[in-house]
């Protein structure tokens, strides 16, 4: 596990690096049983979110509260800071790492955390950045699908949703590249379709994928349902183009009829209208267990970060 400090983009971690992660991960879990520990203790780290936020932030800072550390937070910093004043965002980290020992960054830029790692003298943990990556999600991703399906070679995936501008999609689908056997099912409306790099990603690294419009047709054969929402936030002012793809691909009971008993449905939240809330009880609805995996996930990073 040497030399992990940023967190930049899934394609740094190695399937071994996983495995390390991972089995902390569990460590954690134990962790939160017996009321948190206090390793991190006298440490702070400090929340910088350019975009809205629940589930990240508040489980980054959640996890900071359970090893013993403090938080220092903004949230709407591109309305609220100084940014809006006209400051850089590298200007922005050369403060922030004055007053904390980790920086925990989402901004509405893709690059904008590997900008802010080129100038940081602490750690730079990528909490999405625009279109582009959300590495933390992604390891979260994974721990759960090992975690309830129990592998991960031979895992058959389908990312549904907003795969053109889905940064946890693509981040997921980087990591899925570490795994032998693995197969992806890209199902999108055409405007917003998984891009050429990924695509082009996978076939350098030998990972099947296929592009299907049908999702009925390919929930009988996937262990794993990646549904996404199709993101209004990206749109800009083309709100004609948002209203016709939105709600073209919604799991209902209908479809969880025709998924296999042994499969799960995972989703990065929020989620809108595509996943309808009777599929909430079904014990292959796996989206708020994953959610919560995202607080061991990270409490295993920071710890890894810090003490590295």
């Amino acid at each position: 596990m040497d030399g992990l400090y940023h967190i930049i983009e899934a394609q740094q971690f190695s399937r071994e690096v996983m495995k390390g992660i991972f089995g902390l991960t569990r460590e954690m879990e134990q962790v939160v049983s017996r009321y948190g520990s206090n390793i991190l203790n006298r440490r702070i780290m400090a929340t910088l979110f350019y975009e809205p936020s629940t589930r990240t932030r508040l489980s980054f800072e959640a996890s900071m509260y359970r090893l013993g550390g403090q938080v220092i937070t903004t949230e709407s910093a591109r309305e609220f800071s100084s940014a809006a004043k006209g400051e850089t965002l590298e200007d922005t980290i050369r403060i922030v790492e004055g007053y904390a020992d980790v920086i925990v960054l989402r901004h509405y830029e893709s690059g904008s955390a590997r900008r802010a790692a080129d100038v940081a003298a602490v750690p730079i943990l990528n909490a999405g950045d625009g279109p582009g990556q959300h590495p933390t999600q992604a390891l979260l991703d994974v721990y759960t699908i090992q975690k309830e399906i129990g592998r991960l070679d031979g895992i058959r995936v389908a990312l549904v949703g907003d795969l053109a501008n889905g940064r946890t999609a693509r981040s997921l689908a980087y990591l899925l590249t570490k795994y032998e056997d693995v197969k992806l099912y890209f199902i999108a409306p055409d405007m917003v379709r998984m891009k050429d790099d990924i695509k082009a990603y996978l076939a350098e690294h030998g990972v099947a994928f296929v592009e299907e419009e049908d999702l009925m047709k390919i929930m009988p054969e996937v262990d794993v349902v990646y549904q996404t929402r199709i993101q209004r936030e990206r749109f800009g002012d083309r709100i004609a183009d948002y209203e016709k793809v939105r709600g073209k691909y919604i799991i209902d009971p209908a479809a969880m009829a025709v998924l296999s008993d042994k499969a799960i449905v995972m989703h990065p939240l929020p989620r809108v209208d595509e996943i309808d809330q009777a599929v909430d009880k079904d014990p292959r609805a796996a989206y708020f267990r994953q959610a919560h995996n995202g607080v061991y996930i990270r409490m295993a990073l920071l710890q890894m970060v810090l003490e590295a």
